[in-house]
């Protein structure tokens, strides 16, 4: 099943998004076989960062929510909140540019 995941940051902790980004890629690569992609949310007008997006291949809801509660961005508060929903894929661009 896929899920997506989308996170709000906590402005007062942006400070520890340098701090932890080489644990947080570590654990994004251990987790390669569930977290299929993952990144940052950036603001329209200025490019600043809003948050994040993941999607997720796992049987459950409750395995997403252990994967976002090991991630190190999340004890350290630089996650303010978080919403897992399920996700359909509807249809994907082949390497051709076409839709399949």
């Amino acid at each position: 099943m896929l899920y997506a995941v989308l996170f709000t940051d906590n402005l007062q902790s942006a400070s520890a998004r340098g701090r932890l980004m080489p644990e947080h890629l570590a654990f994004l690569h251990a987790h390669r076989e569930h977290i299929q992609a993952a990144g940052p949310l950036l603001e329209t007008s200025n490019e600043q960062s809003a948050g994040g997006l993941w999607l997720v291949e796992a049987d459950s809801a409750d395995r997403v929510l252990q994967l976002v509660h090991d991630d190190p961005f999340w004890p350290s508060g630089l996650r303010e909140s978080f919403r897992i929903l399920q996700w359909r894929q509807v249809f994907v661009r082949d390497s051709n540019g076409s839709i399949a």
